[in-house]
Formats: C-alpha cells, sequence, structure tokens
C-alpha cells in the first residue's frame, strides 16, 4: 500500500480512455483529455516494477501536481484503487529504510504506521527521475 502527499493531489478520477503514445517507456500509458487539457499517463505498477494487472471497476487515475527544473506540471497515475484518505501523524512515520546502494529509495518520503499495516509514502515529485518526468510532461505537451 502507497500514499501520496495530498497537497500534490489535484484530484482523482475514474478510469478515463488512455491513448497510447509510440515509442514510450512500458510504464507510460499514455495521455488522457482532461476537460480539454491532455494530461500524460504513467502505471505506478509498471515504474516500480511490479506485475501488469487488467483494469478494474477500482482502478483510477490520481491526477497530481509534480515539477521538474522548476517548472510545474500535471500528470496522471494509474493506481489499483484508492483506499482512503488517513492523516498520519509525524510520529506515525519513520525513515525509508537503507536498502544499501543498489537499490533507490529517494522516491520514499517515509513509511508510516497506521495500526498494523505500513504503508510507503512516496514523494511523487520523485517517483519519475528527472529525466524521466521530463520526457513524460513532454509527451503530454505534444499531444
Amino acid at each position: 500500500m502507497y500514499g501520496l502527499g495530498i497537497l500534490a493531489v489535484q484530484e482523482i478520477i475514474q478510469m478515463a480512455p488512455i491513448t497510447t503514445v509510440p515509442r514510450t517507456p512500458d510504464f507510460v500509458r499514455g495521455v488522457i483529455n482532461l476537460r480539454g487539457k491532455v494530461i500524460p499517463v504513467v502505471d505506478l505498477r509498471r515504474k516500480f516494477g511490479m506485475e501488469a494487472t487488467e483494469d478494474t471497476d477500482q482502478s483510477c487515475i490520481i491526477v497530481v501536481e509534480v515539477g521538474a527544473n522548476g517548472q510545474a506540471g500535471t500528470m496522471g497515475v494509474v493506481v489499483d484503487r484508492v483506499a482512503e484518505v488517513l492523516d498520519v501523524a509525524a510520529d506515525q512515520i519513520e525513515p525509508a529504510p537503507a536498502f544499501g546502494a543498489a537499490v533507490d529509495t529517494a522516491y520514499i518520503l517515509g513509511m508510516g504506521k497506521v495500526g498494523e499495516s505500513v504503508i510507503i509514502l512516496l514523494d511523487i515529485r520523485r517517483v519519475l527521475a528527472d529525466g524521466e518526468l521530463a520526457m513524460v510532461r513532454q509527451i503530454g505537451d505534444e499531444e
């Protein structure tokens, strides 16, 4: 289970038709038309190296504000479902564990302890490396 900072989230929408864009990395699902604006869409399962799954009636797109090189932009991230909105207190958050140099954890803000569960808190601005983020934003600009 993953969590995003609420300030980065603009809205959560139902799955919409996604237009694929040729010659993009497999984690880029394509683009959507959101009220007349073309928004690039990234699949977090694919980005994190997880097995891709079919979209379900619970799958949705979280529209987030991201920034690269001082420029803000909007993109969508496909998720399996949105469970709930939680208020995780600072004393319930621990730093990301160290996995060694082979594992990049720069995109993890921390580990939220909620009851008996652990939620990986993502820094959505860092989920994509700067070059990847610039490429994804360019896809939206070109369409």
